[in-house]
């Protein structure tokens, strides 16, 4: 219950660190009153959806690292980012997903523009990943911000009409343009409670 029904993806064992690499995303004002216009009329659809408190796009899946493995997984990441620059991407398409074994149904926004350098980005992690034997990332990813959540597979009730009215919103929404082109300007690797940065040039 203190999870709001989220299930984990594998059993927790002493050891065991759940890691995952990712570009955070501050929300700005303007970026909370759109999640709330799209929260809200999506809940007619699936009322138990609840808003994601802090947002980020995967650059990998999560993972799972042995406690002695962080130190040098984080140091070959950082070799690995290093020569990367800040750049932007569009987020501007509403989509619908579930996680892999379907427990979990997400709205999203997918980045229309920016796929290249993600790919690149991917590429690095999965390098790194692929020298601890661990699985890389999608092969065809759809790279997203995740906006809300449910339990369950509700994505059959979140598709069609639900999912072009959010559309619609997005489209309508003043200063989307602008306010959906974001700039990354760091990658970050979380381990546990531990957070690893790694600033874009």
């Amino acid at each position: 219950s203190r999870h709001g029904g989220r299930v984990r993806g594998f059993p927790h064992e002493r050891g065991n660190w759940a890691t995952h690499v990712y570009l955070p995303y501050v929300a700005q004002e303007e970026f909370l009153e759109l999640l709330e216009l799209l929260v809200s009329h999506a809940r007619t659809y699936v009322p138990s959806l609840a808003a994601m408190e802090e947002f980020h796009l995967s650059l990998s899946q999560c993972v799972v690292l042995r406690y002695h493995w962080i130190e040098p997984f984080v140091r070959s990441l950082r070799e690995r980012l290093a020569a990367f620059h800040r750049f932007f991407c569009v987020a501007d398409q509403v989509k619908v997903y579930t996680n892999q074994n379907k427990t979990r149904t997400f709205i999203g926004l997918e980045v229309s523009a920016g796929h290249f350098q993600l790919l690149e980005l991917v590429s690095e992690v999965d390098g790194v990943l692929e020298e601890f034997d661990l699985p890389t990332f999608y092969k065809d990813p759809s790279f997203h911000i995740s906006l809300a959540w449910c339990v369950g597979d509700l994505s059959g009730r979140l598709e069609g009409p639900c999912l072009r009215e959010l559309q619609d919103i997005v489209d309508r929404f003043e200063d989307s343009a602008f306010l959906l082109r974001i700039q990354w300007e760091q990658i970050r690797c979380k381990s546990g409670n531990k957070y690893f940065s790694f600033p874009l040039r």
